[in-house]
Order: C-alpha cells, then sequence, then structure tokens
C-alpha cells in the first residue's frame, strides 16, 4: 500500500476519477496501459485504507466526481479494495482488486452513461451488448498491455453468479475467480445505491440485505461485506426514535443534524438509536462532508 499523505481522502478520489477517464477513454490497442492504471489503482486503495469512514460515505452521498460511467468504478474499487484488506488479502491481491474494479466497465464504456440515464426499457441489442462487455473489456485490456491473468479474469467474469445464471459464460461458484466475485459484488451494491431516472437508490440496509441473499455461494465474501458496511454504512442519512435526523459517521455513531426539540441537544448518537435510513429527497438535510469528517472529506 502506498504511503499515507495529508491530502484529502475525497480529493485523491476525484483526482484518480479525473485521471481515470481520461486515460480510459484513450485507451488503444497502442496504450500500454499497464503502469499508468496501476498507478490509479494504487491510488485508489491507498486512498480508502487512510480513512475507510470518509471514503464509504463519499460513496453512499454521491460525492466522487466525475461522470458516472467513471465514478462508479472508483466507488467500487474503493469498497472492494476495503472488502479484501478486511478479509487479509495481500498487498499484491488488494492491487490486482483495485485494478480490475477501475477497468471491469471499460468494454462499454462509451454506452454506460446513457443507459444509465435512460427510464425506457432495453431493446434486444442493448442487452446483448450489456452480456457482452465483460468479453469486450477483457480482449481490449489485453490489446492495451494488461497480461496479468488475475486481472483479465476479474473483468471477464465480474458479472458471473454462483447459481450460473450471470454472464459472460455461466459460470458456477467453483469456475469463478474469488477476485471477480469480490468485485462484482462491490459493483452491484454500489449500482444499487445509486438513483437512476427510473427508479431510486436503494437505502443501504436494503442493498445489504440484497447483497446478503444473491451471494450466498461466497460465504466468506459476504462476510467481508457485512464486515465493512453494516447495515448503516458511514454516510447513510437517518431518522431516529425521537425524529431527529442525522447522518452515520462512523460504524458506531451518528452525527445529529436537526434535532426534534429545541435545543440542539446530543450532537453524536450510538446506532443504537436509529430508526429508520432515509433518501435524501425526505431527510432534506444538507451539510459539507467537512462538518462531520473533517478536512480528510475536503474538497
Amino acid at each position: 500500500m502506498s504511503e499515507p499523505t495529508s491530502e484529502p481522502v475525497l480529493r485523491r478520489l476525484n483526482a484518480a476519477s479525473s485521471r481515470l477517464d481520461a486515460l480510459l477513454t484513450s485507451l488503444s490497442v497502442y496504450s500500454r496501459a499497464d503502469s499508468s492504471l496501476r498507478a490509479i489503482a494504487a491510488g485508489v486503495a491507498a486512498a480508502a485504507a487512510h480513512a475507510p469512514d470518509v471514503a464509504i460515505a463519499a460513496i453512499v452521498l454521491n460525492q466522487v466526481g466525475g461522470r458516472y460511467a467513471i465514478r462508479h468504478c472508483v466507488d467500487s474499487a474503493a469498497l472492494a479494495t476495503l472488502v479484501a484488506r478486511r478479509l487479509g488479502h495481500d498487498e499484491a491481491s488488494i492491487a490486482t482488486t483495485a485494478a480490475a474494479a477501475l477497468t471491469m466497465n471499460v468494454g462499454m464504456l462509451r454506452e454506460i452513461d446513457s443507459l444509465h440515464a435512460r427510464a425506457s426499457v432495453l431493446s434486444a441489442a442493448e442487452r446483448e451488448r450489456i452480456r457482452r462487455h465483460p468479453v469486450d473489456g477483457a480482449e481490449l485490456l489485453r490489446c492495451a498491455g494488461i497480461d496479468d491473468q488475475d486481472w483479465i479474469d476479474c473483468v471477464l467474469q465480474h458479472h458471473e453468479a454462483a447459481d450460473g445464471s450471470g454472464y459472460p459464460h455461466g459460470l458456477v461458484t467453483e469456475q469463478i475467480a474469488a477476485g471477480a466475485a469480490l468485485v462484482g459484488m462491490a459493483d452491484r451494491y454500489c449500482a444499487c445505491i445509486g438513483a437512476r431516472n427510473y427508479r431510486r437508490s436503494m437505502l443501504p440496509p436494503a442493498a445489504l440485505d440484497r447483497l446478503v441473499e444473491e451471494n450466498a455461494g461466497h460465504p466468506e465474501l459476504v462476510r467481508g461485506f457485512v464486515a465493512v458496511l453494516g447495515a448503516y454504512p458511514p454516510g447513510t442519512l437517518v431518522r431516529f426514535d425521537d425524529d431527529a435526523l442525522g447522518v452515520v459517521a462512523t460504524p458506531a455513531t451518528v452525527r445529529v443534524l436537526r434535532s426534534a426539540a429545541s435545543d440542539d441537544g446530543d450532537q453524536w448518537r450510538p446506532h443504537t438509536a436509529i430508526r429508520a435510513a432515509l433518501h435524501e429527497a425526505d431527510a432534506r438535510l444538507r451539510f459539507s462532508m467537512t462538518s462531520v469528517w473533517g478536512e480528510l472529506a475536503a474538497l
């Protein structure tokens, strides 16, 4: 892991998003992109490890900058590396996980933003394009100089499912690389908690329930995600039993942002006081990340 720096974590993630966009947009057979992509991946992994609460809150609160196709990959990479580290993966494996998550959708990068924004049903051709993108992405990476087979396998298999219902090859648990399953789970969790034109975002407790339910074939990975996220990860907007509102700051504490009583009362409360998670539109809270997480969350 890279040495921690005093530079704010959110700023580092935003910079990684900008660099990744420029690199992937111009990726081609002539790119020889291995070292550049690894450098970005190392930066994302180090930033997330330096302040996990800030990194997770940035994902939940949609604070990583850039277009959706890129920031989603940065979000997924940050989450996947935190889980990998929690599970005791070595540094080489964590670096590969980060690089794979950052490049998992390179096979359809141009289409992702328009598909994310639309509200209409996908055509048969569009569905086939989606099912083909892991193969296209793996081939593009090979052509751009990526020869790490673990990295390629993660990209190729990140949409496979333990029961064989995934794509592109319908693999089952024992055939799916562990890194691919990890990247895929991070991808789907981040997608669930992100909003679409055709649906609201899924609240974190429901997103975690879905992750647990759909990934019974990977129990160790499930335990890692539960340990890192919990039902109310940092960044979750919540209501308390007395109708006060707040934002989860750490795995154990919540920052009160609006009190039900006339006086502010305690500004910090435990998770045990939470009644429910809230969507941003329902909470109607306005606050800066620095007011909760300090300068590590500065832009």
